[in-house]
């Protein structure tokens, strides 16, 4: 692997990183406000729950993606360059 593909994939793993922590302060914040707004309007109901849950899936499926399962992006990267390395691989 070159400086160059190392530092592609170093970027691109940063940047994923850094899009799950802006998924998951949106989510804080916005879960905030709607926590707010359901005590204001409707205390004796806390209808807050159901999107905290819905939203909460979806930022711990990205969370998942971005740590747990960062490797498989390596091994398609691994795989694709055995591909271009293969007779015939690259673009003429």
């Amino acid at each position: 692997m070159s400086d160059t593909d190392a530092y592609a994939a170093a970027k691109r793993r940063a940047e994923a990183k850094y899009g799950f922590y802006i998924h998951l302060t949106v989510y804080a914040a916005v879960m905030v406000l709607l926590l707010v707004i359901n005590l204001i309007t409707s205390a004796d109901s806390l209808w807050f729950v159901w999107p905290l849950l819905g939203w909460g899936l979806a930022v711990l499926l990205h969370g998942l993606r971005v740590f747990v399962l960062a490797d498989r992006s390596e091994i398609i990267d691994s795989m694709t360059r055995r591909e271009l390395d293969k007779p015939g691989g690259r673009a003429s």
